[in-house]
C-alpha cells in the first residue's frame, strides 16, 4: 500500500528564498542582502553542485589586446545562430564589471610574473581571456570563495541537506517550495521571491562530468509549474572525459579541461596520428560539438582516441593542471609518459528555463539563474568558459531584479498537505540506471527520429512504473528515500521533455545533432519553446 502522510508541513516565512548553491545561487545569496533570505541546498553545505567541478576557468575581457565586443563575437559564433546576441552582451560587458569586483574582493587569480593576470586559450575563443584561480581547480577556488563571503550575510539562512521538491503557486503565482529537511521533515518556505539557481541535467546520462546530485531539479519542478522552457534539446557533450572503466564511472566521469588544449594538447587516433585539422580549421580548438563528434566516429568505430599531454606534464603542468593530473593518476597514468585515452561525455545543458536578462521566468515570483536558465546567450552550443562567468553576472541581475520586486504572500489558500509519495527504495536506483543508460543511447551525442521515439515511449513507461511503486505501511520514508524519489521522478520528466524537444527539431545544429537531418536548417533558425503540456500531445517531428 502506497503510504501517505496526513501531516501538515512546518511553514516559514521569508523575503527570498534561493534554491541551489554552486556559484549562481551564492552570487544571488550576496546581491539580495539585505533582504532575508533563506538559501536551501541538497548538499551538505555551501559550494555545491557542479561549479566545485569546473577546471576551465572564467572568461572575461580583461586583457590590453581584448574586448568586450570581441567576446561577443566569439560567443554568437558557438552559438551556431541562436545566441540572443542582447545577452551575450550583457555577458560580456558586465562580466569584466564581476572579475574585477571578485579581484578587489580579495580572489587571487593566477598571475605571471609580473603580477598581472595570466591568461589563457580555450576552444573557439579568438584571445586569450580566460582566468584561472589554483590552476584548473578555478570552480573549487571560486565557489569557497564565494561562500566564506555567503556565511557572512547575516540576514541570510542556509539549510544544507534539503530537498526542495514543489513550487508553491497562489493565484498563478510563485509563493513558495515545498521542501524536505533532513534535520526538520516538511517545511513549506513562503516568500515573494523565488530564485531557482539549481544548476544543469548532466546526471541524466550514463556517462557524465557533472556530479549525481546535477538531476534536473529545478528545470523539472519549473516544469511541473507550468513554466516556459527552452532549448532543451542542447545538450553539450565534453569531448575529453578521461575513458575509464564504466564500473568506476557509474556517477561521473573525470573532465580533462580544454584549457589543456588550449596550452597545445593534441589528439590522437588510434595509430597515434592527429585528425582534428582535417576536421576543422582550428584542430583541437574548433567548437566542443565538432571536437566531441569528431571523437564519437572513431570511438563508434572501435577505435581509441588518446590525448596527448606529454609535452605539458614535461614542463611545469602539474602546477596549472594539478587536478587533470590527480584524476589521470587515480587510474593508474601518468601524463608526462602515458598517451590519456578519452571519450565525449555529457557536461552542460544550453537549455534551460526560459527567462529574460532579469532572470524573470514565465511564472511571476519565480526567477532563474545559471545553468538552469535559458537567457539565450549560449545558443546552440556553449563557448568553453562561459558558464562560469554568466552564474556570476545573472545571478547578480536575478538578485537585484528580485530586490526590486515585492508583492505579498498571503499563503492562505495554499494545500499545505504533504504530497503522496510512492517509494520502493531498492527500485529506484535500478529505474535510475536504466533512465542514464536510456538517454545516453537513445538522446545522446547523435540522434534519429527512431531512437528519440523509443526513448519518448520508454521514459514515459519509467513515469508510469514510478507512479505505481508502493512500500509497506509503517515503514516511515527518509530523508535519503526521499531525495532519491525526488531525483528520479525530476530525471524522467527532464528525459521525456529533452527527448521531445530534440525530435521536433529537424536539423542538426550545434549540440544537437540528428543523423536523419544532418544539415542545418533554415526553417530552424529559431528558439523552440516547450513545456509540459507538450508531453500529453502525440511526440512528433516538426517539419
Amino acid at each position: 500500500m502506497t503510504v501517505r502522510s496526513s501531516t501538515a508541513p512546518t511553514i516559514r516565512r521569508t523575503e527570498a528564498v534561493i534554491i541551489g548553491s554552486g556559484i549562481a545561487g551564492l552570487a544571488a545569496a550576496l546581491a539580495l542582502a539585505p533582504l532575508r533570505t533563506t538559501l536551501i541546498t541538497k548538499t551538505y553545505g555551501l559550494a555545491g553542485g557542479s561549479s566545485r567541478l569546473a577546471q576551465g576557468g572564467v572568461a572575461a575581457a580583461i586583457g590590453a589586446d581584448d574586448s568586450p565586443e570581441s567576446h561577443v563575437a566569439d560567443t554568437i559564433a558557438a552559438g551556431s545562430g541562436l545566441t540572443d546576441e542582447a545577452m551575450a552582451r550583457v555577458l560580456a560587458t558586465e562580466g569584466v564589471q564581476r572579475v574585477q569586483e571578485l579581484i578587489a574582493a580579495g580572489l587571487t587569480f593566477d598571475a605571471d610574473a609580473s603580477g598581472a593576470p595570466l591568461l589563457g586559450r580555450e576552444a573557439a575563443h579568438s584571445k586569450r581571456r580566460i582566468l584561472h584561480a589554483g590552476g584548473d581547480a578555478t570552480g573549487r577556488t571560486l565557489t569557497e570563495a564565494l561562500a566564506r563571503r555567503v556565511l557572512l550575510v547575516p540576514t541570510l539562512t542556509v539549510y544544507g541537506e534539503t530537498m526542495a521538491l514543489d513550487l508553491a503557486l497562489e493565484n498563478g503565482r510563485a509563493v513558495g517550495v515545498l521542501a524536505h529537511h533532513k534535520a526538520d521533515g516538511w517545511v513549506l518556505h513562503l516568500a515573494p521571491r523565488i530564485v531557482l539557481a539549481t544548476g544543469g541535467i548532466g546526471a541524466a546520462y550514463q556517462y557524465t562530468t557533472n556530479p549525481p546530485v546535477a538531476t534536473g531539479d529545478g528545470l523539472a519542478m519549473a516544469a511541473r509549474a507550468g513554466a516556459r522552457l527552452s532549448d532543451l534539446e542542447f545538450v553539450q557533450f565534453h569531448p575529453t572525459s578521461l575513458a575509464i572503466a564504466p564500473a568506476a564511472t557509474s556517477d561521473w566521469s573525470p573532465l580533462l579541461t580544454e584549457a589543456l588544449r588550449g596550452e597545445g594538447a593534441h589528439i590522437l587516433d588510434g595509430n597515434g596520428k592527429r585528425f582534428m585539422p582535417a576536421e576543422h580549421p582550428q584542430a583541437e580548438l574548433a567548437p566542443r560539438d565538432v571536437v566531441a563528434r569528431a571523437v564519437w566516429r572513431r570511438l563508434a568505430s572501435d577505435e581509441k582516441v588518446f590525448l596527448d599531454l606529454r609535452a605539458i606534464f614535461a614542463g611545469d603542468g602539474a602546477t596549472h593542471f594539478p587536478t587533470a593530473l590527480a584524476a589521470c593518476r587515480a587510474v593508474g597514468l601518468d601524463p608526462s609518459r602515458d598517451l590519456i585515452p578519452i571519450a565525449p561525455t555529457a557536461h552542460y545543458h544550453m537549455g534551460g528555463i526560459a527567462t529574460d536578462g532579469d532572470g524573470r521566468t514565465s511564472i511571476p515570483g519565480l526567477w532563474a539563474c545559471g545553468e538552469v536558465a535559458a537567457t539565450g546567450v549560449h545558443g546552440a552550443n556553449r563557448l568553453a568558459s562561459n558558464s562560469l562567468l554568466e552564474a556570476l553576472v545573472f545571478g547578480a541581475r536575478a538578485a537585484e531584479d528580485m530586490k526590486r520586486m515585492a508583492v505579498p504572500v498571503d499563503g492562505a489558500a495554499l494545500v499545505t498537505s504533504i504530497p503522496p509519495l510512492p517509494i520502493a527504495p531498492p527500485e529506484v536506483p535500478m529505474l535510475r540506471t536504466e533512465l542514464r543508460r536510456l538517454m545516453y543511447e537513445k538522446v545522446g551525442l547523435q540522434r534519429d527520429a527512431i531512437a528519440l521515439r523509443q526513448g519518448i515511449a520508454q521514459f514515459a513507461e519509467m513515469a508510469a512504473r514510478l507512479d505505481e511503486l508502493e512500500r509497506e505501511p509503517g515503514d516511515p520514508a527518509s530523508h535519503v528515500d526521499i531525495v532519491q524519489w525526488a531525483e528520479l521522478r525530476n530525471l524522467i520528466l527532464i528525459a521525456r521533455l529533452i527527448a521531445h524537444a530534440a525530435l521536433r527539431r529537424q536539423e542538426s545544429r550545434g549540440a544537437h545533432y540528428r543523423v536523419d537531418f544532418p544539415d542545418t536548417s533554415p526553417h530552424w533558425l529559431q528558439r523552440q519553446a516547450i513545456s509540459i503540456a507538450d508531453l500529453t500531445a502525440p511526440a512528433q517531428d516538426v517539419a
